[in-house]
C-alpha cells in the first residue's frame, strides 16, 4: 500500500527528472539533478548477493546491528524481512534515497519513511513523509550530494563549493539559527561611498551682478549711442 502523498504524486506524473547546468568559461557543466523514479524503476532492495560469486555476502550480512535507534534518531531500516525498501532516487551513484516500510509485511502506508543509504551502507533519516522529502529536494535544487548534508560527516569539499555559491543559507542552517544576522549584508556607507562624502571646498564666487546704477562687470557694450549735432549740448 503506497502512502497517500506518494499515490497522489504517481497519479499526477509517472516519475520526475529535472536537470540544470551552469556555464563557466564558455563550457556548460551539468550540475543539478532532481529525480523521483518512475513506477517501473521503483525497484525493491532485496537480499541478493552483492557480488555474483558463490558464498558472496548479502546486504543482510553487511548490516551493522550495533547502530540502532537513539533518542534523536528513529529505528534504522533493515535489509532483511523486518523492512521493505524501494529505491526513489539513485543519486547519481552517490547513494540511494529509499521509501522504507519499517514494519515489513504487511507494508502499511503509515509506516513509510524516507531514508538515505550512503555508499558505505549506512542509513540516514531524511523525512517521515514523501511530501516533506519532495520539498527538501526542490529546496536543495538537486545539488550534487545534497543528501549528505543530513549525515554526520556532511558533504564533500567540492559539493560544499557549489552549496556556498547557490544555496549558502540552506547549507548553513545551524549557523543561521544561532545568529540571525549572519547573512545580513553589513555595509558601512562611509567606506563604500567614501569618495562621495569628501568635504567640498567652497567655490570662489564671482562678483555679484550690481543692481540698478551700481557699477559692476559690464556685459557687451551697448551699440546705441547718443547722437548730437554741433551746437546742441549733450544731456548728461
Amino acid at each position: 500500500m503506497l502512502p497517500e502523498d506518494v499515490k497522489n504524486f504517481y497519479l499526477m506524473t509517472n516519475g520526475f527528472h529535472m536537470t540544470w547546468s551552469v556555464k563557466l568559461d564558455e563550457h556548460t557543466i551539468p550540475l543539478g539533478s532532481m529525480v523521483i523514479n518512475s513506477i517501473s524503476k521503483l525497484t525493491q532492495l532485496n537480499q541478493s548477493s552483492v557480488y555474483s560469486l558463490p558464498n558472496a555476502p548479502t546486504l543482510t550480512d553487511l548490516e551493522d546491528d550495533a547502530l540502532e535507534a537513539s533518542e534523536n534518531q528513529p529505528e534504522k531500516p533493515h535489509f532483511d524481512s523486518r523492512s521493505v525498501i524501494f529505491e526513489l532516487d539513485p543519486c547519481d551513484g552517490n547513494g540511494k534515497v529509499c521509501l522504507v516500510y519499517k514494519r515489513g509485511k504487511p507494508a502499511l502506508a503509515q509506516d513509510a519513511e524516507i531514508w538515505f543509504l550512503d555508499r558505505a551502507l549506512y542509513w540516514h533519516f531524511l523525512t517521515d513523509t514523501f511530501t516533506a522529502y519532495y520539498r527538501l529536494l526542490i529546496t536543495h535544487l538537486g545539488l550534487p550530494q545534497w543528501q549528505y548534508a543530513f549525515t554526520s560527516y556532511g558533504i564533500s569539499p567540492q559539493a560544499k563549493q557549489w552549496f556556498n555559491m547557490y544555496k549558502p543559507i540552506t547549507y548553513n542552517t545551524n549557523l543561521l539559527a544561532e545568529e540571525t544576522n549572519s547573512f545580513v549584508n553589513k555595509l558601512d556607507p562611509s567606506k563604500v561611498f567614501k569618495s562621495k562624502n569628501k568635504t567640498l571646498s567652497p567655490k570662489k564666487k564671482g562678483p555679484v551682478q550690481p543692481a540698478g546704477g551700481q557699477k559692476g562687470p559690464s556685459g557687451p557694450p551697448s551699440t546705441s549711442k547718443s547722437s548730437f549735432s554741433p551746437g546742441n549740448p549733450v544731456r548728461k
